[in-house]
């Protein structure tokens, strides 16, 4: 234990508890994301998974959300295509800009990883009393009310 994380125990301010279960959080979602990784690289599942939460977007602004330059993007916009995980269309509301929509499969690929997160999510659960898992539900319902919705782009550096 470092010298910040014996502060917040000794404080009783609950920080090292949300540290351990964040641990095993981000435990739950690398299992999770395993099998696709061999699949399509962590960048290249972040556009998956942009593109699944907002729906088609055009390619700018996807690259502008990943924080990457639209010609370096291009390239990966390419090998998501190629790949067939995701597909270019012609905006009908302005011709000039290209709309990036996921195929079938990409949504498979990010509903089989959200699933695989459930089960797990449920598994662990299920180790749990009734009355334990109502009281986990509801410390994750304040402590996501107080911190407020990530930003789109908190979440997309874990992939998620």
């Amino acid at each position: 234990m470092n010298d910040s994380s014996r502060a917040s125990a000794q404080s009783g301010d609950g920080a090292e508890a949300l540290i351990l279960a964040s641990r095993a959080l981000l435990g739950v979602i690398a299992k999770s994301l395993a099998d696709t990784l061999h699949d399509v690289t962590l960048p290249q599942f972040r556009v998956l998974i942009l593109l699944s939460a907002s729906g088609p977007m055009r390619m700018g602004s996807v690259a502008a959300r990943m924080g990457a330059h639209p010609s370096t993007f291009s390239r990966t916009v390419d090998r998501l295509v190629a790949a067939g995980w995701v597909e270019r269309e012609i905006n009908q509301d302005s011709r000039r800009e290209t709309l990036l929509r996921l195929t079938p499969s990409a949504r498979a690929l990010v509903d089989g990883v959200t699933a695989r997160r459930a089960a797990e999510i449920s598994r662990i659960l299920q180790n749990l009393t009734s009355e334990e898992r109502l009281q986990v539900q509801k410390a994750m319902e304040v402590f996501a009310s107080a911190a407020g919705e990530p930003s789109p782009a908190d979440l997309l550096v874990l992939g998620l």
